[in-house]
């Protein structure tokens, strides 16, 4: 038996109070108060769970966690406690199992995982689970990502013994705009109701009736409605809570799972975009402490069916006698150069996106040096954040804006109006905005004589404009962006744009080329280099250094109040976290 050895270490710094641990023979050391099932998982042994989350109370409904422990045998008065070859206490195993979720490490507590009473105790479990649920894993959305699938091969016995009638439950329950409800799936986790009374202070979900006939329902009068309800689906051991908007569309083994940053608002949540060739099924919450936990709004989730949309512009285009026609990139570019150069300075407005990455702003910026504008500016936009993870700044990369561009989002947006309204702007470019949604006024648009949109969908602006370039959308491309609490993180391409779309960034370099600027940048990598060499708050970072989870890189006053609620859960004992 191998002497005691520290334990992978815990994401917070441990306390000085440790306790010696036996888990499968071999004794490590854990933070006392350490529940046993995160031991387990630290010391890379699978005790498999259904009910236990770590950002969620414990209520061991389920009892899959169960476990063999023991503890030292106390000695007799005037005795030595027996110890074993390496000097640590001899254990005197329990009769029975315990639940390994809801209990914490002692000193001295040895714990088995692999045990025969262990396995036939999960066998017995799962053989009960099992008893009353369908046999639909072909029409269920949950398979391939079910962890009663998973542990019903690794656990279950492979046959059942019951041969009574299966207890028969609701079906296709409409209980919420988003979300349906299964019953007959459920295995009475409590996931789903722990999550909406502790984390959505929306306690609208609950059991009724006892033992096989246990249902999950929505309270008299109340619908699982709130703008996090789909996070129930994705905690949700089982099938029983299902997608509307995912509901029967794609078979999760053909998805493609690529990370990225949600674009609802300021806050950045981490997610990973669920895609089969070029189109876009769902998003789903990808876990980052620092940024939104495990959770993400459901406005957020969805905002992706765009990127599908049969509005995408495809191909570059340019006005000829009041018609758009098709033309090739090098023609469109050209053009977009031969409106701009020799006209004044002042005669030209840069209206961009802070929607747009850090290194599209780069180029931004660079083009308005190229053309001797300072009428550069990002359209702001300001709503109503809550108590939980959606942020008042309905823009993403607002700070990215306003680090790489010198100045407040929106703040000169009343000048460029003046100029357009009185007929001083000779050439307008408006890069990623429908400017008749942003506040400007047709009559105004009109009298710009070069008028040119970089835009992913056909709209009212792009049509008014002299030449359109297709651009491609957040789920299409490479790039870093910087949240509301300072925050860099970055996205990766899960889709291919469209058509003849290109990445927005080539188009803007590819414009500075154009209007006489120097080339020489040819990948994402090198353009976060040249940012990192003139943005202070970059330096000494690669794009690859910003890693999955990003990097704080500038001190804001913002708060996440979800987070900082879990970090008081966490204090108390309440949750792991």
């Amino acid at each position: 038996m191998p002497a005691p050895e520290a334990a992978p270490a815990p994401a917070a710094p441990p306390p000085a109070d440790l306790v010696n641990v036996q888990i499968d023979g071999v004794w490590l050391k854990f933070p006392k108060g350490t529940r046993m099932i995160e031991a387990c998982k630290q010391a890379k042994k699978e005790v498999p769970h259904y009910c236990y989350h770590p950002k969620l109370s414990s209520p061991g409904n389920c009892r899959m966690c169960l476990v063999e422990m023991g503890m030292p045998p106390r000695p007799a008065p005037g005795q030595e406690p027996e110890k074993d070859e390496h000097g640590m206490p001899k254990i005197g195993w329990m009769p029975r199992p315990v639940i390994a979720c809801a209990n914490t490490v002692a000193e001295g507590m040895g714990i088995r995982t692999e045990s025969t009473l262990t396995q036939e105790v999960r066998k017995g479990v799962m053989e009960f689970l099992l008893i009353n649920h369908p046999l639909d894993c072909p029409i269920c959305d949950q398979a391939g990502e079910c962890r009663l699938q998973e542990f019903s091969v690794e656990h279950g016995k492979g046959e059942s013994r019951f041969r009574e009638e299966k207890v028969k439950k609701p079906k296709n329950v409409d209980i919420g705009p988003r979300v349906r409800l299964d019953d007959e799936r459920c295995i009475m986790c409590s996931r789903c109701i722990r999550f909406t009374a502790e984390i959505a202070d929306a306690p609208v979900l609950g059991f009724t009736e006892r033992g096989s006939y246990t249902t999950l329902a929505v309270h008299p009068g109340k619908r699982l409605e709130h703008n996090y309800s789909l996070n129930t689906v994705d905690i949700c051991p089982v099938g029983a809570l299902t997608s509307n908007d995912f509901r029967f569309q794609q078979r999760v083994w053909f998805l493609t799972e690529t990370n990225s940053i949600c674009q609802g608002c300021g806050r950045g949540c981490n997610m990973e975009t669920h895609a089969r060739g070029d189109t876009i099924y769902r998003q789903t919450p990808r876990e980052n402490n620092d940024v939104n936990s495990n959770w993400m709004c459901d406005r957020g989730r969805l905002d992706f069916h765009f990127v599908n949309s049969e509005f995408r512009l495809t191909d570059p285009m340019v006005k000829n006698q009041g018609k758009h026609e098709v033309t090739s990139w090098k023609k469109a570019i050209q053009a977009v150069a031969n409106a701009a150069v020799g006209v004044k300075g002042e005669e030209i407005a840069i209206i961009a996106s802070a929607r747009m990455t850090n290194e599209e702003l780069f180029f931004v910026k660079q083009l308005a040096k190229i053309l001797g504008t300072e009428n550069v500016d990002v359209i702001p936009r300001l709503g109503e954040g809550d108590n939980y993870l959606s942020a008042a700044d309905k823009n993403p990369n607002s700070n990215g804006a306003k680090l790489i561009l010198g100045s407040e989002p929106g703040s000169k947006l009343a000048g460029i109006t003046e100029l357009m309204s009185r007929g001083r702007l000779r050439v307008v470019l408006a890069l990623g905005e429908n400017l008749l949604k942003c506040g400007f006024e047709r009559r105004d648009l009109e009298k710009i004589p070069s008028l040119v949109t970089l835009h992913i969908l056909a709209n009212a602006s792009a049509e008014l404009s002299q030449i359109v370039l297709p651009g491609n959308a957040y789920a299409e491309k490479r790039g870093s962006m910087i949240n509301v609490t300072g925050r860099l993180q970055r996205m990766d391409r899960a889709v291919n744009a469209p058509g003849n779309a290109r990445d927005t960034w080539e188009i803007l370099r590819d414009l500075v080329v154009a209007c006489g600027g120097s080339n020489g940048l040819h990948s994402i990598e090198d353009v976060f280099s040249r940012l990192a060499a003139e943005v202070p708050a970059f330096q000494g970072l690669s794009f690859a250094k910003i890693g999955d989870l990003g990097v704080p890189v500038l001190e804001t006053d913002e708060k996440i109040p979800l987070l900082e609620r879990e970090k008081e859960r966490k204090a108390k004992g309440i949750i792991v976290g």
